[in-house]
Parts: C-alpha cells; sequence; structure tokens
C-alpha cells in the first residue's frame, strides 16, 4: 500500500519550511506569479532551499509564464519539479519544460460541466506532448489563476487516473481524509487550509493535515488486508 504524498504549497518564510518539513511533507511549493500574495522571487526562493534538508521535493508554480521567465527563475533557485497553472498548452508546457530540462505537473482546473472523457485526454495530451510531463493536479475552476480554496466534485475522477493524480482544491483538515480514501490520489497539494494568514503557514495546521491524510492511508490498508 503506497502512501499518499504530501505538498504545502505557498511557502515564503524560512521558519514556516523548517516546520513544514518537521511534520513530514514530501514537496514545498513556492509560487513564481507576481499577482500572488504567496509570490516570491527567484532569489528568495533560492535562499529557502538552501536550508532545506536533501530528499524534499521542491516546486516552482508558474502561470503562462514564458520561457525566458522559467529560465531565468530555474537558473537561480533549484528547482526540482515545475508546476504550471495557468491556460499552458501541450505545446508551450513541453517548451518550458524542455527548456530548463524539469519535470513538470499541468493542473486541470475541474468545472461543474468536466467529463471523465476530459481528464483522461486532457492528461493524454500532455503525456504525449513530453516525456517531462509528470502528473495532473487537479484544481477547482475560479475566474482566476492559482488554487482557488473550493473543492470540486471527486466523483468525477475516474479510477484509472486517481492514482496518477494530484488532489487540490479546497482541501483541509476537515475534509482531507474523506478526500483521500474516496479519491485516492498519488498526492495531494494544499496551501490555503494550512495559513495563519497569506503566505504565512500555521504550524499546528500543518500537522493536522498531514496527520490527516496519514489516518486515510492507515484507513486503505486495512481495508485492503481484509479483502
Amino acid at each position: 500500500m503506497p502512501r499518499t504524498r504530501i505538498k504545502i504549497c505557498g511557502l515564503t518564510r524560512a521558519e514556516d519550511i523548517q516546520a513544514v518539513v518537521a511534520a513530514g511533507a514530501d514537496a514545498i511549493g513556492f509560487v513564481f506569479y507576481p499577482k500572488s500574495p504567496r509570490y516570491v522571487t527567484p532569489e528568495q526562493a533560492a535562499a529557502l532551499i538552501a536550508a532545506m534538508p536533501p530528499y524534499v521535493t521542491t516546486v516552482g508554480l508558474f502561470v503562462n509564464a514564458t520561457v525566458e521567465e522559467v529560465r531565468a527563475t530555474r537558473a537561480v533557485a533549484p528547482l526540482s519539479l515545475l508546476q504550471f497553472h495557468g491556460d499552458e498548452t501541450p505545446e508551450h508546457s513541453a517548451a518550458l519544460a524542455w527548456a530548463v530540462n524539469t519535470p513538470f505537473t499541468q493542473v486541470f482546473r475541474v468545472k461543474p460541466d468536466t467529463s471523465r472523457e476530459d481528464l483522461l485526454e486532457y492528461e493524454q495530451r500532455y503525456r504525449a506532448a513530453s516525456p517531462l510531463f509528470a502528473s495532473l493536479l487537479l484544481d477547482t475552476y475560479v475566474d482566476a489563476y492559482g488554487g482557488a480554496g473550493k473543492v470540486f466534485d471527486w466523483s468525477l475522477i475516474p479510477e484509472e487516473l486517481a492514482p496518477r493524480v494530484v488532489l487540490s482544491g479546497g482541501l483541509s483538515v476537515q475534509n482531507a481524509t474523506d478526500a483521500v480514501v474516496r479519491v485516492r490520489p498519488y498526492a495531494v497539494d494544499i496551501s490555503s487550509g494550512v495559513e495563519a494568514s497569506k503566505g504565512i503557514k500555521d504550524a499546528s495546521r500543518v500537522r493536522a493535515f498531514i496527520a490527516a491524510v496519514q489516518d486515510a492511508d492507515a484507513i486503505i490498508a486495512r481495508g485492503n488486508h481484509h479483502e
């Protein structure tokens, strides 16, 4: 039974990174979208990454960036994964990833009329466009970029796709266990749900969220054991 990986996004402070790593997060996200309240410069991210231990994935979130922007950011901040959170086409995302030879996750913002076939087709298009494509990240559609902080209908996720996706959108300490038990995603991604204020993480909420995900893994493991 593989455990669910956990990414905490929108980190801006060294003390928050220390708390998130200590709590057991697998990945930490830095937002390079200037309009976001969680925006950090490449130099700020580099300083934060320099204080991190090994084996924690560093993720850079971009929205409709140019190749030059991604290349300039990656030259300063040693990111291990890119996350494209805008309206990037498969070709655009492939070009961005190729420019810095770094794997990428692509967001799909789920609408009420999104079908299971839409999700499977979307993943296939990005996978065909680049060997650097790592996964889809599923978030809730709103008329803005970046995390929506709202839940979408998890039943839209095809069972065969779920083990490959990163689940995001409105996750919280309260619903994380149910989300993981129902969807069984590869990973979960949270930002606003573990914050004291925008860009400032609440260490106790981070610990509680990670514990809630671990509880879900334990429930799934017990269910598999009894089957």
